[in-house]
């Protein structure tokens, strides 16, 4: 376990860096089961990801909590970060001011001089009215659901079926 910057996330030049931020952690006390079911589908694709660009999980869960709900997934092959004793969750408004969490994707791009910019971010609610379908995308699970004819419903994902 160590302290990283975001900077050192990078692993080289010209590669983007994407975040999902997991909603696990201060008032989220128990893994989130939406943000578990997007995380299963990335630590499948994990290494496809590695070949253009690097890849992060940030939570507020303490690390050996979110070590120890890694292992019991099956996730290897992602690097998980613990953030929450800094304000990154809040910066990009995964977080507020009382610690409720929100999964989010942000997107960083690191320029030849080394600075970090804050390229791209989206959030599950697209408008008052539109709560959950800001980061479908991220997810295949709700496009083949998409393709029956009931679609989706109100189907959620679940930590144990």
């Amino acid at each position: 376990m160590r302290e990283v910057t975001l900077s050192g996330l990078f692993t080289g030049p010209d590669r983007p860096l994407i975040v999902y931020h997991f909603m696990y952690g201060k008032l989220q006390r128990s893994p989130c089961p939406m943000c578990t079911l997007w995380i299963d589908g990335f630590a499948g694709v994990a290494r496809h990801i590695a070949q253009n660009a690097d890849f992060a999980v940030a939570a507020a869960a303490d690390l050996p909590a979110l070590r120890a709900y890694a292992r019991e997934r099956g996730w290897s092959g992602l690097r998980l970060l613990s953030c929450g004793d800094s304000s990154f969750k809040y910066d990009l408004g995964s977080e507020d001011e009382d610690g409720a969490q929100d999964s989010s994707v942000s997107v960083f791009t690191r320029d030849a001089d080394g600075t970090v910019r804050h390229f791209y971010s989206a959030h599950p609610r697209m408008a008052e009215d539109v709560d959950q379908r800001g980061i479908d995308l991220l997810n295949p699970v709700w496009h083949l659901l998409d393709l029956t004819p009931d679609g989706r419903g109100d189907w959620f994902a679940g930590l144990d079926y």
